[in-house]
């Protein structure tokens, strides 16, 4: 097994970057990162950050956006603008103090 060890420092270019990321993978992991680095003109870490940064920013994505087809906006969109109803038991709930205020 092969450590690959990440490390940012200090880069104007690319903003402040001082927090160091450890990845312990397999000899085979390595040699395909780097051939895959190369390929792309860039360091191992710059691959690496930048690959993983995209796979971040996609998962979040599709938790925090969803597409609805026009027929489904519109409906969706209807039901945000209907006037609030009055829940009992939630008004109930949230009358009562909670247990981490200081009420």
């Amino acid at each position: 097994m092969g450590n690959l060890t990440m490390v940012t420092r200090d880069d104007k270019r690319s903003g402040n970057r001082e927090e160091r990321l450890n990845l312990r993978v397999t000899a085979r992991e390595k040699r395909l990162l780097e051939r895959a680095a190369e390929a792309s003109h860039a360091t191992s870490t710059q691959f690496i950050l930048q690959a993983a940064l995209r796979s971040a920013e996609n998962l979040l994505a599709e938790e925090t956006r969803f597409v609805l087809e026009p027929e489904q906006w519109s409906a969706f969109a209807a039901m945000l603008d209907r006037p609030a109803r009055v829940i009992p038991a939630l008004a109930e709930a949230a009358s009562k103090p909670s247990r981490f205020s200081d009420r």
